[in-house]
């Protein structure tokens, strides 16, 4: 880690009410009695008490650039247990960054992206889960998300992680013990014992990876897509619910020949909506394509939205769709029912076991009942919420299944009677793969790209 000092705009760079320089490292303190002046006070900020607040100037070779009030915070209670300042400026563009160009004048440099809370991990305040978990907060897209985000910081995931780790490496030592002094540990009925064990670590493994997918939808939103066959609503649905006339709508079967995806808020949950084109057998070799992505979209969902034109009969290309969706999460739509319907709730049960509403996509009718009925399904049944952690990470959910796997071939290397002394080879694998969870077993080159994702100034 380099231990020079680092400064950035930690807020939004635009027009507001204040801004925030924030400046760490061992020369941080020194860097802003560089640039501060006390409008009172004549000590340093090296002399002040930690944790206190000052009025006063930043000055660049003796020329005010602003008003400000500093924050003076001495390690090692700060965000990266460092020495830290926080210089609250106007909220100007061109004054905040003068502000910072007169600090990386007078000793700073820029932080890289996430700099400052790789700090915080490599010093040891937080781990990588929770680090990973500040991102998610910066870019929660709704509650759930937020609050996932939130118990992941608290260490939620480290102390499952932990427990676990701790318990493998008490296998790991007694095996070793064993192995090293067989005269006064004896391993001959441990691998009962272990394989008890293992079960109930996979038992734990498995808990956090059933939490994927609903960790997912959580973190991302549900990937909702709209398909019926032409012309049965599907673009008119996708403007209703956007408030919007984002898609075309004409009565010309095949307009939308490509997807067009947006995100909505239903509650505090977004669906991300993919309009399709109209799936139907057709001989033109770009809505051929357009009709391809939708079924291939349709199969990739968390949600169908099916939309059936109420006012006239089904037909093959419904028949397909039926049949495409059986196995899905969907939900029916019948569409026009300000006109003279002749399809109802009994035809589609018929063919298939799914809830219908009845909509009027163009006079915006049933669209709450809609909006409801997704919310009972996912905050009622799906996404039935609690403290539980949610796995929303990639890089987690692999190492999870590494240790997963790695258990497995210590329980097949049980069953087939082998030495003992080879449990401990993928006892350590599955003990480094969760390691990697928290930090604790990472490479450089690993820690370098996850904090890179971050915005500058955090």
């Amino acid at each position: 880690m380099n231990i020079d000092t680092i400064a950035a705009i930690a807020t939004a760079v635009n027009n507001g009410g204040i801004s925030i320089i924030r400046i760490s490292g061992p020369e941080a303190i020194a860097v802003a009695d560089r640039v501060f002046q006390p409008k009172k006070e004549e000590n340093k900020l090296s002399s002040m008490k930690s944790h206190t607040v000052h009025y006063g100037y930043i000055k660049d070779n003796g020329k005010v650039i602003d008003e400000v009030l500093t924050v003076i915070m001495k390690a090692p209670n700060t965000y990266t247990r460092e020495d830290v300042v926080e210089i609250n400026c106007h909220g100007g563009v061109i004054v905040t960054k003068k502000v910072l160009e007169t600090v990386i004048k007078n000793g700073a440099r820029i932080a890289e992206p996430g700099e400052f809370t790789k700090r915080a991990f490599l010093n040891g305040r937080i781990d990588l889960s929770q680090a990973e978990a500040v991102s998610d907060i910066i870019n929660a897209k709704n509650t759930y998300a937020l609050k996932n985000s939130l118990n992941q910081l608290k260490g939620n995931v480290y102390t499952k992680i932990k427990e676990l780790r701790e318990n493998i490496l008490h296998d790991l030592a007694y095996l070793e013990a064993g192995l090293d002094d067989p005269e006064h540990i004896d391993l001959d009925d441990f691998k009962y014992l272990l394989a008890d064990h293992i079960n109930d670590y996979n038992k734990d493994i498995q808990k956090l990876l059933d939490t994927v997918g609903n960790g997912r939808i959580i973190k991302e939103g549900i990937k909702t897509v709209i398909v019926g066959k032409p012309n049965a609503g599907k673009s008119s649905l996708l403007n209703a619910l956007m408030g919007t006339d984002r898609a075309i709508v004409t009565d010309i079967p095949g307009t939308t020949r490509d997807t067009l995806e947006e995100s909505i808020m239903i509650g505090d949950l977004c669906l991300n909506i993919i309009d399709t084109a109209g799936i139907r057998n057709t001989t033109d070799i770009v809505e051929n394509m357009g009709v391809e992505r939708a079924r291939s979209m349709t199969m990739d969902s968390d949600l169908i939205l099916y939309v059936v034109d109420a006012s006239q009969p089904l037909d093959e290309n419904d028949e397909e769709i039926i049949e495409l969706i059986k196995d899905k999460n969907a939900v029916v739509l019948l569409n026009k029912s300000d006109l003279s319907p002749i399809i109802n709730t009994e035809t589609i049960n018929q063919k298939l076991k799914k809830e219908v509403l009845f909509i009027s996509a163009k006079e915006k009718e049933g669209l709450e009942e809609l909006e409801e009925y997704i919310k009972n399904m996912y905050f009622k049944g799906i996404l039935e919420y609690n403290d539980e952690v949610y796995i929303t990470n990639l890089r987690q959910e692999e190492a999870l299944r590494r240790g997963q796997e790695s258990l497995k071939i210590v329980m097949e290397t049980i069953n087939d009677n082998m030495p003992e002394d080879l449990y401990a080879v993928d006892l350590m694998n599955a003990y480094e793969a969760l390691g990697s969870i928290t930090g604790e077993q990472v490479d450089e080159d690993l820690v370098n790209t996850i904090f890179r994702e971050f915005c500058m100034g955090k």
